[in-house]
């Protein structure tokens, strides 16, 4: 009895797979088995940056925050300890937009620190 082997699913899983990596440079868009090592990489950098993006943005929010208060000569580190000292419950992505798109309401917010 000769072997039997699914044809169907295996070509559906490289179309599947070539399919997600069009667009890439090179071999790396239609030859099987550089695409498919392509695509895991993809995968694992994907993983990984949803991760980092975290950070990222933590890292946008602190440098907006620093430069609202430097016009108060004020320190980032300075703000922060007196904020959470008088209990204010405003996280950094909240103090970042206020400090950007909102300068009076960040003012009174400096003041209120101060």
């Amino acid at each position: 009895m000769p072997r039997s082997v699914n044809a169907v699913a295996s070509r559906a899983r490289r179309k599947k797979v070539l399919k997600q990596t069009k667009g890439y440079f090179g071999r790396r868009k239609n030859v099987w088995t550089v695409a498919k090592n392509a695509h895991e990489k993809a995968l694992s950098y994907a993983y990984r940056d949803r991760k980092k993006k975290k950070s990222n943005f933590r890292a946008l929010w602190i440098q907006r925050i620093n430069a609202g208060v430097r016009q108060y000569d004020m320190s980032y580190s300075e703000f922060m300890g007196k904020i959470h000292k008088k209990g204010i419950e405003l996280n950094r992505k909240a103090l970042a937009d206020l400090a950007m798109n909102h300068p009076d309401a960040f003012k009174a917010i400096v003041d209120a620190v101060k």
